[in-house]
């Protein structure tokens, strides 16, 4: 049965919107609601048009007997800026300092409001790059791997710092701690990650980046491709910061732990 056009249009975009990356035949609209391919021609075309409009993403057209339409999510500049801008005020509130300089995130990246943000700002700097997979390590870098890779609609994967049983047999490295300079190990299941993958690494907070740099020796122990770094957060590092090439989102730039004071700007992520 044929619907109207106004109920065509909410349900492909809400089709198109859960499914990113992932091209759709015309045909498979077309027998959805049993209309002609021009049709839905005209109606994507309004959807794309919405899309950019809106800042919601693209919508690419694929042609020939194979092709057919994809959603590539993507956040307009003005929006991760400001965004960013609210992230910054928020991290500056001074219960959020933490011994060591560390500032409490456990809050924020527990929102979805805030995870969606984060996730779609990450993706949409790798988007003209191919990836694999989206690489984290446990616990707190676990959501934004998540919303990274929904929005890339590639799998992630969590590198622990102990094995698990349910893990299987593990591949793991020794990497040095860049804020302690303790000697530590971290593991990955032989099955989470092909050999030759582009890999993403994202982190919720990097300071020295001993624990970035341990995730890098783990891509090459599986023969893999480290495509990019991004973290939610990183700190001021005083002493050599074993990663250099890798973009955040925030930066903390100053702590006070006398007077209880911090100070946020937006991260290399904007200038880079």
């Amino acid at each position: 049965m044929k619907i109207k056009r106004s109920e065509r249009l909410i349900d492909i975009t809400r089709y198109m919107l859960e499914r990113p990356h992932t091209l759709v035949p015309l045909t498979y609209f077309a027998n959805r609601y049993d209309s002609a391919k021009s049709s839905i021609s005209e109606d994507l075309s309004i959807v794309k048009k919405t899309f950019r409009e809106r800042g919601t993403g693209t919508l690419e057209t694929v042609p020939g007997a194979a092709g057919g339409v994809r959603y590539i999510p993507e956040i307009a500049k003005d929006e991760a800026e400001e965004f960013a801008k609210e992230m910054c005020e928020r991290l500056s509130e001074s219960d959020r300092l933490l011994p060591g300089g560390y500032v409490y995130l456990s809050d924020l990246l527990g929102q979805p409001s805030v995870l969606r943000q984060v996730g779609k700002i990450i993706a949409t700097k790798y988007l003209e790059q191919p990836i694999d997979a989206v690489m984290t390590v446990a616990t707190k870098g676990v959501p934004i791997a998540q919303a990274v890779s929904t929005y890339l609609n590639v799998p992630f994967v969590i590198v622990r710092r102990d094995s698990k049983i349910t893990e299987g047999s593990t591949v793991s490295v020794n990497y040095v701690s860049g804020s302690s300079d303790r000697v530590e190990k971290m593991e990955l299941s032989k099955r989470s990650l092909k050999r030759g993958s582009r890999v993403l690494i994202v982190d919720d907070f990097m300071k020295g980046g001993g624990t970035v740099n341990g995730m890098k020796s783990l891509i090459e122990e599986f023969e893999a491709e480290l495509v990019g770094i991004t973290v939610f957060a990183e700190s001021t590092f005083s002493g050599n910061r074993m990663v250099d090439d890798y973009t955040s989102l925030l930066c903390v730039d100053e702590v006070n732990i006398r007077e209880k004071t911090i100070h946020v700007q937006p991260g290399n992520y904007f200038t880079k």
